[in-house]
């Protein structure tokens, strides 16, 4: 995955207004946990710059937090196991990936909650050895 110069803007005048609403308030959280301006990385929008390096030698690039509206769902990109999180009981209503969090609309979700749980899986992501921070 790479940055790439697509306009956040656009991306987010293509969605309807609930969906566009609810992934304005999660950029505003994203980049409170990060600290880092949003970038486009394809059809994601993502805070922060990795790379990543398996004991394999593959590797690559990837946000440290992203975001994407998806058909069914808005997705967050937060980790490599979302399932070891204990915020995931008091979250609310969403579905789980093996790294990512589905969730239909915000309202399904405690915010709080929320946004411990990117904090917990930014903290944890860092934390890994295969990781480097680029930006």
């Amino acid at each position: 995955m790479e940055i790439t110069d697509f306009s956040i803007q656009n991306y987010l005048d293509g969605l309807v207004e609930t969906r566009r609403k609810d992934i304005e308030t999660l950029l505003i959280i994203a980049q409170k946990v990060t600290g880092k301006q949003p970038n486009m990385w394809g059809s994601i929008i993502g805070f922060g710059h990795l790379q990543y390096e398996y004991p394999s030698k593959r590797s690559g690039q990837m946000p440290l937090i992203g975001i994407a509206s998806r058909k069914d769902a808005i997705t967050l990109y937060l980790s490599y196991d979302i399932k070891k999180f204990a915020s995931l009981t008091t979250l609310g209503k969403y579905k789980t990936g093996q790294g990512c969090l589905y969730i239909k609309q915000l309202s399904d979700v405690d915010l709080s909650q929320l946004e411990k749980l990117m904090i917990e899986a930014k903290n944890d992501l860092l934390s890994q050895n295969i990781i480097t921070v680029l930006d």
